[in-house]
């Protein structure tokens, strides 16, 4: 027989459990203030970490907090405050123009619809879901490369895209843990089940993980 490739549903329901026991308060390392702050954060941390986007945000919400506000800035200001970030030309045309489609079409506000979200420049599925759980408190999960690492390996949500990853996601996990889930599993990939060398002598769910190449600990 080869090796079994996914949990239960028991077996998912104890991973999550393990995790939460944990970390009781699973957050976004991302800094924000309101619905407009984080999504601006989360369109600015696509291929960029979390570090490197809380230092660019307070210069560039110091000069624009609002979307009326960061409306009124050429692409080219934004860029000069989120330069040290990936793909920071791009980035900063997106949310000139998502914040002047706040502003012209839903009265400054972020919008709670997904499909609303969605049609924002810059803004795709992942980014809506972070905001929609983050900002409104649905029970959805975005799939980034650490959940989509951590879902695999460990046999939660086994899947070769992050759409499948996401479907088997939402199927498995208990309808208690959906609104920590992302964040669990996010900084579980981040710090503990990393992609080159996971730390598995240290990972509280080790004995529920079906990753056979477990690391050893490494001799002092």
């Amino acid at each position: 027989m080869g090796q079994r490739r996914r949990l239960t549903q028991d077996e998912a329901a104890e991973l999550y459990e393990k995790l939460g026991e944990a970390l009781p308060e699973p957050k976004t390392e991302l800094v924000y203030s309101d619905p407009f702050t984080l999504l601006v954060a989360v369109v600015l941390s696509a291929q960029a970490t979390d570090v490197g986007v809380n230092k660019a945000t307070p210069g560039l919400f110091a000069l624009a907090g609002t979307p009326e506000e960061m409306a009124k800035l050429t692409p080219e200001q934004v860029e000069e405050k989120i330069k040290t970030i990936g793909l920071y030309r791009n980035k900063a045309k997106n949310v000139v123009a998502l914040s002047k489609l706040l502003v012209e079409e839903h009265d400054g506000a972020v919008p709670q619809t997904r499909a609303a979200l969605e049609a924002l420049p810059g803004v795709g599925r992942k980014t809506a879901n972070v905001v929609l759980a983050e900002a409104f408190g649905e029970g959805t999960i975005a799939v980034d490369t650490h959940v989509f690492r951590v879902s695999n390996r460990t046999g939660l949500a086994p899947g070769k895209t992050v759409d499948k990853v996401e479907e088997k996601l939402m199927k498995i996990t208990p309808e208690k843990y959906l609104h920590g889930a992302h964040h669990w599993l996010i900084l579980h990939g981040r710090y503990v089940c990393k992609a080159r060398k996971p730390e598995c002598w240290r990972c509280h769910v080790a004995d529920i993980c079906l990753y056979r190449d477990k690391t050893p600990k490494p001799e002092k």
